[in-house]
C-alpha cells in the first residue's frame, strides 16, 4: 500500500478534477504489475497495473490507494476491469466519499466473491487528496491560503511594495502550490499593484521533465474578487494577456462590455463585508475545484480567515525585518485575547534561506 501511495503522488500536479490514485498488483509475494492515474479521462490506476500484470492477475491482491470506482465516466468501472481480472482480493486505503461511488465499488468486488478491506493506511491517503475528499464530502474546496512575511510579520512597505520578500527556492514552492491547485484566488487590488499573471510557471517550479510533460500546459482558473469590475480599464495588464482561463467575481447583474469575451463571469450575492466567499466557493466546487489557493493582500486573506472558510494556511517567513510601518500579515479586527485565533502548526522546514510554515486553524468546541 506504501507503494501505491508513492505512485498516487506523482499524479500531485495532473489529476485535476479527479483524485490522485496508485494501484499495485501482488502474487505469490512479488509485485506483478503496478500504476497510477496520470490524467482525467484517461485510464486508472487498476486499469495500468491490469495491462502490466495481464493473465498474471488471475488470483492476485490489489492494493489500491482509493475505492475502486463503480459507474461509467469518461473510462468503464475499474471495479468491474478488477472481477474480470480475476483477482483475488483488493485492499483498499480508504473509501471513495463520491457518492456515485463510494461503498458500490467494495460491493461489486464482493458480489463476485473477491475478498475486500479497507483502511490500510488510510490517513496517507486522505493527505493526498484533501481537496477531493472536502469536496465530495461538503460542496466546498479545500483552501489554501499562501502568505509571505518578514520575521516582524510584515508583508509590505507602507507603500505596497513587497517584491521580493522571500528568496528564490520560497518563491519556486509557491509555483508548486498553485500547480497542484484548482483555482488561484486573488482580489482585484493585489492584481493591479502586482501586476500578476497568477500563472504556474513550469520553468521556475522545479518539477522533473516527466511531471511537466505529464502536466502540459495547463493552467488553474485565475479567479478575481472584482466587485466593481476594475480590471476592465486595465486591457493590457498580465492577468489578461497570459495563457489560461480568468473567472471575474462581481457583484453585478452583469459583466460590462469591455470584458464579455476575456472572462467568465461569476456574479456572487453580498454579504456584510462584501462578496459572500461561501457562496464563491461553492460556486468553484461546483465547477470540479478540489484545491483552492488563495493569494491575496492582508484584507481578502483575513477575510477567508475571519469566515472560518480556511483550511491550510502556508506561511514563507524571511529572515528579514521591515519594521512597524510595513503593513501586517492578516487584516483581522480582533480586540480582545480572548478572540485569538488558535493554530496547529503541521510542518515548519526551511525553504532556501527562508522559512515555510504550514498550519492548520483549530476548530472551536
Amino acid at each position: 500500500m506504501s507503494r501505491a501511495l508513492h505512485l498516487a503522488e506523482r499524479g500531485l500536479y495532473s489529476t485535476d478534477p479527479n483524485p490522485r490514485v496508485g494501484c499495485v498488483l501482488v502474487k505469490d509475494g512479488q509485485v506483478i504489475g503496478e500504476g497510477f492515474h496520470e490524467r482525467a479521462g484517461e485510464p486508472h490506476a487498476e486499469v495500468h497495473a491490469l495491462r502490466m500484470a495481464g493473465e498474471a492477475a488471475k488470483g492476485a491482491t490489489a492494493y489500491v490507494s482509493l475505492e475502486p470506482c463503480a459507474h461509467y465516466g469518461r473510462t468503464p468501472p475499474c471495479a468491474e476491469g478488477l472481477v474480470r481480472a480475476g483477482v483475488a482480493r483488493v485492499v483498499s486505503a480508504m473509501q471513495d466519499p463520491n457518492p456515485l461511488v463510494s461503498g458500490k465499488g467494495h460491493g461489486i468486488l464482493a458480489f463476485h466473491g473477491i475478498e475486500v478491506s479497507w483502511g490500510l493506511l488510510e490517513s496517507q491517503a486522505r493527505a493526498l487528496n484533501p481537496g477531493f475528499i472536502k469536496r465530495m464530502s461538503t460542496g466546498l474546496p479545500y483552501v489554501r491560503v499562501k502568505l509571505a512575511m518578514s520575521l516582524d510579520g510584515r508583508t509590505a512597505m507602507a507603500s505596497g511594495e513587497s517584491q521580493w520578500i522571500t528568496g528564490a527556492a520560497a518563491r519556486a514552492d509557491v509555483q508548486r502550490l498553485r500547480a497542484r491547485s484548482s483555482a488561484v484566488v486573488s482580489g482585484i487590488d493585489t492584481v493591479l499593484s502586482d501586476n500578476a499573471a497568477l500563472t504556474v510557471r513550469l520553468a521556475e517550479a522545479g518539477l522533473d521533465a516527466e511531471t511537466c510533460a505529464r502536466r502540459g500546459e495547463r493552467q488553474p482558473l485565475r479567479v478575481v474578487l472584482d466587485s466593481h469590475q476594475r480590471l476592465a480599464t486595465h486591457p493590457d495588464c498580465r492577468l489578461l494577456q497570459s495563457a489560461g482561463e480568468v473567472v471575474l467575481a462581481h457583484g453585478s447583474a452583469q459583466l460590462v462590455e469591455e470584458l464579455v469575451t476575456r472572462v467568465q463571469s461569476l456574479s456572487l450575492p453580498r454579504s456584510s463585508t462584501g462578496l459572500d466567499l461561501q457562496a464563491l466557493l461553492r460556486q468553484l466546487a461546483a465547477l470540479g475545484c478540489n484545491e483552492v489557493l488563495v493569494e491575496a493582500g492582508a484584507t481578502l486573506a483575513g477575510a477567508f480567515v475571519s469566515a472560518g472558510l480556511v483550511d491550510e494556511l502556508v506561511i514563507y517567513m524571511a529572515p528579514v525585518l521591515l519594521g512597524s510601518l510595513a503593513r501586517p500579515l492578516l487584516n483581522l479586527p480582533l480586540q480582545q485575547m480572548q478572540e485569538k485565533l488558535r493554530l496547529t502548526i503541521q510542518d515548519m522546514r526551511q525553504v532556501g534561506e527562508d522559512w515555510r510554515i504550514t498550519a492548520l486553524p483549530q476548530v472551536a468546541d
